[in-house]
């Protein structure tokens, strides 16, 4: 029974200031930092043979944090970026709100539509990060454990395709996961399986961690 934990990264200033980051190069604040050595004191209890990281910079020093108390070497993997928003990058959401006002109720309404007008869809975010995923499992035993350090739509985005959801829907259903929070997908006979969504630090409050509607 393989084991994958999808990781989000730490905060972010944008994170806090409510800014689309995209694919944007940005680095964890403070805060984030501290969120990140907090999971990974966690995480690094799981015994995890592979770390494997987007390769934008804060997930890259999230999954650092890890590889400081595990051992492991950070892989880093460019399918597993954040969702590209396009036009949208370093606008807050009230700026693309204002300017792109038929783009975020298409959004609403729970089509995926392209953000930012140059940016991607879910879809493609899934499709590229499913093919990572695959990649990582190829490569872990029958009972390893891998984790992967990305983002908070392309967390989502991959857990669908891995388990059959409709990205639309899970929208609906799954709260946002929050800054240096977890999902648990395990494999088992009949295929791959949720285990566990939005799992933390127990201190993790302590932190200040929310959830926020921006990638």
């Amino acid at each position: 029974m393989r084991r994958v934990i999808v990781w989000r990264h730490g905060e972010t200033a944008h994170n806090a200031g409510g800014v689309f980051q995209g694919q944007l190069d940005t680095e964890l604040s403070e805060r984030g930092h501290e969120q990140a050595r907090r999971a990974a004191r966690v995480l690094a209890g799981r015994g995890a043979q592979r770390l494997v990281s987007s390769d934008l910079r804060r997930a890259r020093q999230t999954a650092s944090e890890l590889a400081a108390v595990s051992g492991l070497e950070v892989e880093p993997d460019e399918r597993l970026r954040e969702i590209h928003v396009g036009r949208w990058q370093g606008l807050t959401h009230a700026e693309v709100t204002s300017r792109y006002p038929q783009a975020q109720l298409a959004l609403e309404r729970g089509e995926d539509v392209v953000r930012g007008e140059t940016g991607e869809r879910l879809a493609d975010v899934a499709a590229r990060t499913l093919a990572a995923f695959e990649d990582v499992v190829a490569g872990l035993h029958e009972h390893g454990t891998a984790v992967l350090a990305t983002h908070g739509l392309a967390t989502r985005a991959l857990v669908c395709a891995v388990v059959g959801l409709d990205v639309a829907q899970a929208s609906q259903a799954l709260v946002g996961l929050r800054n240096c929070h977890w999902a648990d997908l395990v494999e088992h006979p009949t295929g791959w399986r949720l285990e566990k969504w939005n799992t933390g630090a127990p201190d993790a409050d302590a932190t200040g961690t929310i959830a926020h509607p921006v990638p």
